[in-house]
């Protein structure tokens, strides 16, 4: 009999290394399905299908009827992953959230990062939207499940991020104008704006900004208080931040004080 990769008996498992077993587990089985999952790892059926649903958006397995089946032509990045399982009911219920802001009709930009991520995979259903992204996989997702107009941008393939940047990025983007633009950053603070440890990344940001009527902060509750290397928006370029009920009052103040509206998503405990 197999080895299992988790005892049964172990109740407390973090979400990241439940989807790294997975990924290994169906590699290594090649298929497998809801049910042997959910006894696996002793959870749910709907926490199961939630796992294979991130890890196929990732390009990580491919999941069918009732299961997943191996997609090995793709590697665990593990950098990616751990930002793909970081606060991820968090970064779920702020796409929910934000995905209500978008309605029939719109013009809008999708930055990368998991938490626009999640919004993409939640407006498929909206008619008549035009996107424009540098995010390959919001890009991929939504030319498979929806019949938004997709405006790709070109431009450098950033290696293991499935994003584009550069200046023919920028070019691209030069007579654009959105009604929306979703953006996501590494830290935000009053002081130092929202910030990105990429350069290359930032100076897209930068343009989505200047593009766009309104300018959309998807930030969970963890980014406040930190600034990475690049900043690509003062505050005051702000409108809207959608982040999770865990941010505080307190850190919240200043950004209303300065006149953007906060959002506070309500995270679904996992069961």
């Amino acid at each position: 009999m197999e080895e299992a990769f988790l005892s049964k008996n172990e109740e407390n498992i973090f979400a990241e290394e439940r989807k790294r077993l997975i990924v290994e587990l169906v590699n290594r089985k090649i298929k497998t399905t809801v049910a042997d999952l959910c006894e696996e790892f002793n959870v749910s059926p709907a926490t199961v299908r939630n796992d294979l649903r991130e890890l196929e958006f990732a390009g990580l397995l491919k999941r069918t009827h009732g299961g997943a089946i191996s997609n090995k032509k793709t590697n665990f990045d593990l950098p990616y992953a751990e930002r793909l399982v970081e606060h991820q009911a968090e970064k779920q219920a702020i796409g929910k959230l934000a995905a209500t802001m978008v309605e029939p009709g719109d013009k809008i930009i999708i930055d990368i990062g998991t938490t626009t991520r999640e919004l993409a995979m939640t407006i498929a259903e909206i008619p008549d939207i035009t996107i424009v992204t540098n995010d390959l996989e919001v890009a991929y997702y939504l030319s498979s499940h929806s019949n938004a107009k997709i405006l790709l941008t070109g431009g450098f393939l950033r290696n293991k991020f499935n994003s584009l940047f550069g200046q023919m990025t920028i070019d691209v983007l030069q007579d654009i104008n959105a009604d929306k633009a979703f953006l996501s950053a590494e830290g935000v603070t009053v002081e130092k704006g929202a910030t990105n440890t990429d350069i290359n990344l930032a100076l897209v940001k930068k343009e989505f900004v200047k593009r766009a009527d309104e300018v959309i902060l998807l930030c969970d509750s963890s980014k406040f208080g930190k600034s990475a290397f690049v900043k690509f928006a003062d505050v005051t370029e702000i409108n809207v931040i959608v982040t999770d009920e865990y941010a505080d009052e307190k850190t919240l103040a200043p950004y209303r004080n300065r006149g953007i509206d906060i959002e506070i998503a309500r995270v679904e405990e996992e069961n």
